[in-house]
């Protein structure tokens, strides 16, 4: 029979901070070919504190 898994070291996985994978999202920024005038999608993975600057850029 497998044991169960506590409830308190499931907890500390959650204090690893920066390399939870909850910190991270998917960004997508629609960018326009100044040739073509048409549109292109850009994404990237990245860490939820630096959502400002991607969209800034």
């Amino acid at each position: 029979m497998a044991k169960k898994v506590s409830k308190n070291s499931r907890v500390d996985k959650k204090k690893d901070g920066a390399d939870n994978g909850k910190n991270f999202v998917k960004v997508v920024k629609s960018v326009k070919d100044p040739v073509t005038g048409k549109y292109t999608y850009k994404q990237q993975i990245i860490h939820k504190d630096e959502v400002k600057e991607f969209f800034a850029k």
